[in-house]
């Protein structure tokens, strides 16, 4: 086993090691308005049904059109969208729209309003499951009720924002699956 040499850490910037998953673009719309948001933290809560929380801040565009129409679109993005992904978390969805400035596709989805992004890899249709934690902390819970992914690659290259502008990129793909409990699979 390795030792490491460590010194103190701000606890603002914990988040740098603890973010769950990969950055996704967040799609929403409500009464002729849509928007798209780049978000880098949620975390699955539960399998069935299956829900994943997030915060997203009332300051954001993307707050109110989620709030009011109940439902959004989670889009896994791959590592050749990461400039469209830095874009699309530096402007407002309030001043530009979106899919026209990056040129990217809205298509519809099956079971919500909100459009899918057709360059992402895969595409979550969500709908909020608990909105108990919103008015005090911004917090979603979305069950997921249609998921859509790529058939091809298995492993997607998809970016982990590390903090102050640097991104990860998931790597190569190990099994461990001899190790499990079939029941932890």
């Amino acid at each position: 086993m390795k030792n490491y040499n460590k010194q103190d850490f701000p606890v603002s910037e914990i988040r740098r090691f603890l973010e769950p998953g990969p950055v996704v673009l967040v799609s929403s719309a409500y009464k002729g308005e849509t928007n798209i948001m780049t978000m880098g933290w949620h975390t699955v809560m539960e399998f069935s049904p299956s829900l994943i929380g997030c915060m997203i801040t009332s300051a954001n565009y993307s707050y109110d059109l989620i709030k009011d129409s109940g439902e959004c679109v989670i889009n896994i993005p791959e590592v050749h969208m990461a400039t469209t992904v830095v874009g699309i978390g530096n402007c407002s969805g309030s001043d530009v729209n979106k899919f026209e400035k990056f040129n990217l596709t809205a298509e519809e989805a099956t079971m919500v309003k909100a459009p899918l992004i057709a360059e992402c890899y895969a595409h979550f249709e969500c709908k909020i499951h608990d909105a108990q934690m919103l008015d005090k902390y911004n917090f979603f819970i979305f069950e997921v009720v249609k998921a859509h992914v790529a058939i091809s690659p298995k492993y997607p290259e998809t970016i982990h924002y590390r903090g102050e502008g640097h991104f990860m990129v998931s790597g190569n793909a190990v099994s461990y699956r001899d190790k499990f409990l079939p029941q932890n699979l």
